[in-house]
């Protein structure tokens, strides 16, 4: 069964495969770990221009693991899952340190460094090397649960660990990069989530389930749970230069590592909260309307505040004074001439709507 469907599915690809993509273009290992990390739960056509302008600033392993945190973080403002951005650079610091900038060949090697699975590190030695290592992510875990009839979430121990068995058993000896690649495929651009094209595909006369005529109820959704609701103020403080104010989170965690603007729990009371925790005498003006970014394990709705520093916490060195020059980790930021520091993607959209206001 193993070798027919591995025939299949190969003859399909070469047909209607992708061959085009921008880190096909390349055996380097770097540029496809590159590639496999900014492709996870994300759509090729949303990780396209990323990936171009991450390589255009980082062409190699040495130049990434030498880089600053803020300016990898940078070029992954948007993209989503900054622990991958994170993981990305300090794998890569480890590659510099230990295998003298040349990313490891041995699956175990992979595994160990920041970020990287047992599946994309076989598909990382698979596209770069050839070597035989099964792969499953979200696009062949789909595949394989409908052409077995697996029932059962894919996130069940017992479940995931049938599906690597069916994954390493069909898995062929030659091809290994167009084999990986069309299975990849096939999940992404024919069986997918959604209005599967069974028709248009080479394994539906032998799919469990096709001939049950429910390829939908495959694979087994995830236990439904109610995401929990948080809320917090974000307090846009300017000075008299018209610069704002932002502050560096944590290095995990929420948007961890990345720049944005201070925090309170409630829009009440800001002016007592800043003068507390900042240090700063405030002024604010109305909030603007909320807006609500889902991650994967809550809702966040954030109250923009606009605010300016008044009195003499205006003047000096962009306005600060008091507390506000203790801790690291903090800066006004320039609208005019904004720096490289990863940003969330609400921080980042409520900067431009500042940059595009007239100056204070």
């Amino acid at each position: 069964m193993s070798t027919d469907f591995s025939q299949r599915l190969l003859q399909w690809f070469d047909r209607h495969g992708r061959k085009d993509l921008p880190w096909q273009r390349s055996r380097d290992p770097y540029r496809i770990w590159v590639s496999e990390i900014m492709l996870q739960q994300t759509q090729v056509n949303t990780v396209i221009p990323y990936y171009t302008r991450f390589l255009e600033r980082f062409p190699d392993i040495a130049t990434l693991a030498r880089a600053s945190q803020d300016e990898v973080l940078h070029r992954w403002t948007g993209l989503g899952y900054y622990a991958r951005g994170r993981n990305l650079h300090k794998a890569a610091q480890i590659i510099l340190q230990q295998y003298a900038g040349a990313f490891p060949t041995d699956i175990d090697s992979v595994c160990a460094l920041p970020g990287i699975g047992r599946s994309t590190a076989g598909a990382i030695l698979a596209f770069a090397h050839g070597q035989r290592h099964a792969i499953l992510d979200g696009n062949v875990k789909r595949v394989l649960t409908r052409y077995h009839g697996l029932a059962g979430w894919p996130g069940v121990r017992d479940v995931e660990t049938r599906l690597w068995q069916l994954a390493e058993q069909l898995t062929p000896t030659n091809r290994l990069q167009d084999y990986t690649q069309a299975i990849m495929d096939l999940g992404a651009t024919v069986c997918r989530r959604r209005k599967p094209m069974c028709p248009g595909c080479p394994l539906v006369d032998t799919c469990t389930a096709h001939a049950q005529g429910n390829p939908q109820a495959y694979p087994t959704s995830k236990p439904r749970q109610v995401l929990p609701e948080k809320h917090v103020a974000m307090l846009m403080i300017r000075n008299h230069q018209g610069h704002v104010l932002l502050q560096q989170r944590p290095p995990v965690g929420v948007w961890g590592g990345l720049w944005g603007f201070p925090e309170c729990a409630t829009p009440d009371d800001t002016a007592r909260w800043c003068r507390d925790t900042l240090g700063l005498e405030i002024a604010t003006d109305t909030p603007w309307p909320a807006l609500r970014h889902t991650f994967s394990h809550f809702h966040l709705h954030i109250t923009p505040i606009p605010a300016r520093i008044s009195g003499e916490n205006g003047g000096g060195n962009g306005g600060t004074s008091g507390k506000i020059m203790e801790p690291a980790g903090v800066v006004w930021y320039n609208l005019s001439l904004p720096d490289e520091r990863g940003l969330a993607a609400p921080v980042k959209s409520l900067l431009e709507q500042l940059r595009a206001q007239r100056p204070v």
